[in-house]
This record gives C-alpha cells, sequence and structure tokens, in this order.
C-alpha cells in the first residue's frame, strides 16, 4: 500500500525546524511574527490547512492594522543603519544567508510540498533558483550600483501570491537588502508561511535588516501600501488587487513594481515541428499552470487542428498528478509528477464555476481528466486536487475567455487568418509572455511586435527568468518598475538626480527594444 515516508510527515518536518529555529514559534507550537529582529506578537490565529491533505499545518499569526504599521515603522528604523554598513559587509551577510540556506534545501523543500502542494523536484528547483539567483547579483552587484555611486532608497514593501515564496518572494528580498535596503514582507496568505519563517530566520541571523510579518491584505494594506514608511512596493498578485495599488500610487512620488496577471497565449501558424510542442506542452503543465508565466490559451489555425489535437491530447493524456509525497516503499524518492492540488478547495471550487459558466454558455469541454484514486492515501481529503481540462468553443462571455484560470485548464482558439491569430492572442489586455510556432521565420518576425506579451518566444516558450533576464509586462498584466539584472537593482536604489526608471508606468510606457 503506498505510504509517505516517516521523514517526509509534516509532523516530523515541523519538529526538524522547531528545533532549527525555536526563536521563531511562540510556547504553544505556532509561528510568530519577525520584527524589529524579534520573533514576537503571535497576532490573532488562522488555520492554515494543506492543501495536499487537508490537514492542518498550524495557525498564521495574524496582525491588525495598529500592528502591521508598528512593524513597518520599526521596519523603517533599521534602514538608516543599514544603508552605512559597506557593500563588502551586505555581501558577507547575504553570502552567510545563501550558505545556510543550502544546508536546509531539503527541508524547505519539504515544507514547500505541504504548504503550497507542489512536487518535491519542482520545490527542490524553487529553492536552487533563490539560491543561484542571489548568487549571481552577488557576483554583479558592484557593477549594477555603478561603482557603488548608486545609493538605497529605503524600506521595500513586499506582497506576493503563494505559489513561488523562495524564488521570487525571498529571492527579491535578499536582493533588495544587498542592495541597502531594509526590508518588510508580508506572509501570503494562502501558502510559505513555514518556508519563509525558516528563510527569513536564517537571513536575519546573518545580520540582514529584514521583517516578516501575516495578516489579511485589506487589514494590511494601510500599513504595507499607504505608509510614508514605505519607500518602495514590490506586489505579485491578481489584477484587482494590482488596480488597487496601481491606483494608490498615482498620486504619491514613490517606487513600485507591480507583477499582475494576463492570459498567456500561445500561437500556432503554417508549424510541423509537433514533437518540439509536445516537450513544451509537458514542460508547461508543471504545478498545474499555477504559474503567472502559464500558457492556458491555444491560438491554432484552423488547417492545423487535427495535428495540434493529436500531439496535444497524447500529452495532457499522459499527466501525472496527486499526493506528491506518496511512494511504495520507505527508501523511495518523492515521485516526480507533473502536479499535486492546486492551493486549496476554494481554487478548485472557482474553476469548476469557470467551466461550468463556459459549457452553460456553448463551450465544448474536449478533454475531462478523472483523478487516479491509486495516487492517494485510502480515505484522504482530496478537495483541493482538479483534473485537467480542455475547452473549446469559448463564448466571449465566458470568464476563461478573456482570464487567466490559474490552475490546469487549457482553451483551444480556432482561426483562420493571421488578423485573427494576432487577435485572439491580445485578448487580455497585455500579459507577461506570449509565443508563437511556426515554420515561417518570416512570419514570426513579421508579428511578434503586434502581440501584446512583455516576451515573446518562437517555437519556445517564455518563463519569469531571473539573472541579467529583464521581466516586465505590458497593457494591464504590469504596473511600474521592470526588474531582472541592473532593473530590479535601479528600482530599489536612487541614482542621478532626474533619473527615469525603466519600466511601464501611467503617464508613459517604455518597453525593452528586444524582447
Amino acid at each position: 500500500m503506498p505510504i509517505v515516508k516517516p521523514q517526509a510527515e509534516w509532523q516530523h518536518l515541523v519538529a526538524q525546524l522547531k528545533s532549527l529555529i525555536p526563536e521563531a514559534f511562540a510556547s504553544n507550537g505556532n509561528p510568530l511574527n519577525l520584527k524589529s529582529g524579534e520573533w514576537r506578537n503571535p497576532g490573532n490565529g488562522k488555520l492554515f490547512l494543506s492543501p495536499v491533505d487537508g490537514s492542518p499545518l498550524g495557525y498564521y499569526p495574524m496582525l491588525d492594522l495598529e500592528s502591521g504599521k508598528k512593524a513597518a515603522y520599526a521596519a523603517k528604523e533599521e534602514f538608516a543603519a543599514w544603508a552605512k554598513v559597506d557593500l563588502d559587509t551586505r555581501k558577507a551577510r547575504v553570502s552567510a544567508c545563501l550558505e545556510d540556506l543550502k544546508k536546509h534545501h531539503e527541508l524547505l523543500a519539504y515544507l514547500l510540498v505541504w504548504e503550497i502542494g507542489k512536487p518535491f523536484h519542482q520545490a527542490m528547483v524553487s529553492v536552487e533558483r533563490c539560491i543561484s539567483g542571489v548568487q549571481w547579483y552577488l557576483d554583479n552587484i558592484e557593477v549594477m550600483l555603478n561603482g557603488r555611486s548608486r545609493k538605497p532608497l529605503g524600506l521595500i514593501s513586499n506582497i506576493a501570491s503563494w505559489n513561488y515564496p523562495m524564488s521570487v518572494l525571498f529571492h527579491s528580498v535578499l536582493v533588495q537588502a544587498l542592495a541597502g535596503n531594509s526590508v518588510i514582507a508580508k506572509t501570503p496568505s494562502d501558502g510559505g508561511l513555514f518556508t519563509l519563517t525558516l528563510a527569513f530566520a536564517l537571513g536575519r541571523r546573518a545580520g540582514l535588516p529584514i521583517s516578516l510579518i501575516s495578516g489579511s491584505g485589506g487589514e494590511l494594506s494601510e500599513a504595507l501600501v499607504r505608509n510614508d514608511n514605505v519607500d518602495c512596493l514590490a506586489f505579485v498578485g491578481g489584477k484587482s488587487n494590482g488596480r488597487d495599488i496601481a491606483a494608490a500610487f498615482y498620486d504619491r512620488n514613490k517606487r513600485y513594481m507591480l507583477e499582475m496577471e494576463g492570459l498567456n497565449a500561445y500561437g500556432v501558424w503554417n508549424f510541423s515541428q509537433w514533437d518540439a510542442l509536445a516537450a513544451q506542452l509537458k514542460k508547461g503543465y508543471e504545478y498545474g499552470k499555477q504559474r503567472c508565466t502559464a500558457y492556458p490559451r491555444f491560438v491554432v489555425q484552423r488547417s492545423l487542428v487535427p495535428n495540434f489535437l493529436d500531439t496535444y491530447l497524447s500529452v495532457v493524456k499522459s499527466l501525472t498528478f496527486g499526493h506528491p509525497l506518496l511512494v511504495e516503499n520507505a527508501d523511495d524518492a518523492p515521485p516526480k509528477l507533473d502536479f499535486g492540488p492546486v492551493i486549496n478547495s476554494r481554487k478548485v471550487g472557482d474553476l469548476q464555476v469557470m467551466v461550468g459558466h463556459a459549457l452553460v454558455n456553448g463551450a465544448v469541454c474536449i478533454y475531462q481528466g478523472k483523478l487516479d484514486e491509486s495516487r492517494f492515501l485510502p480515505g484522504q481529503d482530496i478537495s483541493a486536487y482538479f483534473a485537467p481540462r480542455t475547452m473549446m468553443n469559448l463564448p466571449r462571455k465566458a470568464k476563461l475567455y478573456q482570464n487567466e484560470p490559474f490552475g490546469p485548464i487549457d482553451s483551444i482558439v480556432v482561426v483562420d487568418t493571421p488578423e485573427e491569430l494576432i487577435e485572439e492572442m491580445n485578448v487580455s489586455n497585455g500579459s507577461l509572455v506570449c509565443s508563437v510556432a511556426t515554420d515561417d521565420e518570416a512570419f514570426a518576425k513579421r508579428i511578434t511586435p503586434e502581440l501584446r506579451g512583455f516576451k515573446v518566444g518562437v517555437n519556445a516558450v517564455r518563463s519569469r527568468g531571473d539573472k541579467e533576464e529583464i521581466f516586465g509586462g505590458t497593457g494591464q498584466s504590469w504596473k511600474g518598475c521592470f526588474v531582472g539584472g541592473k532593473y530590479l537593482v535601479e528600482a530599489v536604489t536612487l541614482g542621478m538626480p532626474g533619473e527615469r526608471l525603466y519600466g511601464n508606468f501611467p503617464d508613459y510606457t517604455l518597453l525593452p527594444e528586444t524582447r
């Protein structure tokens, strides 16, 4: 009978965690908030359930607005001293944090599995990308600071979604501190509490001025967004929250990087390399497409639909998903699944509503996967699991037509002309990535400038990337400074007076010359 091996069980992992960083936990065993360099204030406990099996993991230490404001004030107070610390010392402290992350790489990955449902091998990659990405900044920070002439900005506030707590959120926090800023971050409300508690504890032990608090976004908005102590906001999340935050910054002289979702599309026109596309489709299903750079929309030339469906359906039928830690024997490594659960059972409900609304209005479901009982423990809670669906003939009024599902649902749109291809790939008024599959290089070159994706791939998918690669968005998918490479550092530092930052702002739009 399949089992979860003892060393991967939550109680074993959390016991390790509490032994490693006892200062981060209250006497009742619940995590604390990190403020002013100390773990304190348990807040109002909010029960946290694992998407893997519905089991309780612990309690979020939720703060009220007044406590959040005090945390932000204390974080800003740390900036003055930290800004005077020389770059070599800052590099040494960030390096020390990375060394500790390496020591506890596997523990961090297992925590991610239980907290956000990411398969173990993908969780290991997330931790590694955080480490290697920050190491790249350590190796190049002096050049990015223009011979140390750029100066730190102040207190950087971070609000991010739950899907990449290490490779996006903590990665950014370490780079911001490396550049000389003090940093405060809000724990994502749906996952990452224990993973980030460990990461921030290791960073704090290394002497970095980083703070971590928990609370609802609505409650803490005045503390982390509309607060004079905050000098810059880095936000990763949905459009609705992003729009509210963007509105708060329009009349303020304050830095911001607001990354929001867009409907990333993959167009197929005059194409024959089906094996290569199959490999991309397979990789694209990692983590159940719970990524801001996932491709849930395929726009296909009518004459190519039979070949596309042959390729696509063979891939989607081969996907493996289920309990991400289930093994046959205690000595087995965790399975290499394509994905596990979505983030919680509420998300399953949202996905079901989106599909149901599309079907009622005329859409056709051409593929519906099934949950395989053998990939779960007998009687376990499977309410956060959602089998892949593929939709065609989506009506324009369906939410799936113009919005990213953020889950394992694809839509296929059939077109007859290049103009239709471009129009259907651009339905969400801007996206972070898009791609076109074609054998005609001239065609790809001709339509690329008309596609509303920040990164455009030709016969290849694009990703968020890190290190030297620029990342941003067009239209409604991004507001503010672009990041990646020197642009992330420039966004949180001060250069020459009157400097114009590289990005997408309400008063002007500046996009890269090459994508």
